[in-house]
């Protein structure tokens, strides 16, 4: 009859529609998936390049699996109030001000009085940024900045998704100058016995590590406003 024939009509013209749909769909999965294969390639280069650029991507795709692993509200207050995440606030507060009370006594802090004894050139008293390496976390593992890197990337969780960057500047900020204070400091200690070495010298490693040191603090700073914690 006309009504079947309709029928027959509708239905294989619906299958046409559906597979064409289908082998659309399949189609862009596939040239998404090559472009996503390209992508993550040209990322993992560029990671390789720039370490912080890797921290944050490779933190940003944690983000991303995070939001799909979405854990139960249960889970998730018991690692915002975890232990280990209030002892790293803890800590992070406390290092920075340490490293206030530093610079606000850098040249108390920085020189060194020994009694009974003189130094090299006769002199008492004599200036180094020795220091520094204690104030940073360098000196004891029960120091407050002890891994500081490693304690405020375990608090990630906690930062706003328009502040990663801010964030993860902020960690690589005190990173790398922690790292270079702390080789002014160490090389300092041999500023005098070195050829062309002297107070002067010392004095230059002292200068240098005191600036390594206020970006750190930086550092910290910023880490410290993003979490919303108290100084």
């Amino acid at each position: 009859t006309k009504t079947t024939f309709y029928y027959t009509i509708l239905l294989a013209l619906c299958q046409a529609t559906v597979s064409s749909a289908w082998v659309t769909v399949d189609a862009r999965n596939t040239n998404s998936f090559s472009s996503s294969k390209q992508k993550l390639s040209e990322t993992r280069l560029h990671n390789a390049q720039d370490r912080r650029q890797f921290i944050v991507s490779s933190l940003s795709i944690i983000g991303s699996s995070s939001t799909l692993l979405t854990p139960l509200p249960g889970h998730a207050a018991a690692a915002t109030n975890s232990p280990q995440q209030q002892k790293d606030k803890d800590n992070i507060v406390k290092g920075y001000n340490r490293l206030q009370y530093l610079l606000d006594n850098w040249v108390e802090k920085t020189t060194v009085c020994k009694i009974g004894q003189e130094t090299t050139f006769g002199d008492k008293c004599e200036r180094t940024p020795v220091v520094v390496m204690e104030y940073l976390g360098f000196k004891s593992t029960s120091d407050p900045l002890f891994k500081a890197d490693a304690a405020m990337l375990r608090l990630k969780d906690l930062v706003p998704s328009d502040r990663e960057v801010d964030f993860y500047d902020a960690v690589d900020l005190f990173a790398q100058n922690a790292e270079e204070a702390s080789s002014m400091a160490f090389v300092s200690s041999w500023g005098e016995a070195n050829p062309g070495g002297g107070k002067d010298r010392v004095q230059l490693f002292i200068e240098r590590a005191k600036k390594n040191v206020i970006a750190s603090r930086d550092g910290l700073g910023t880490v410290i406003e993003i979490l919303d914690l108290k100084p």
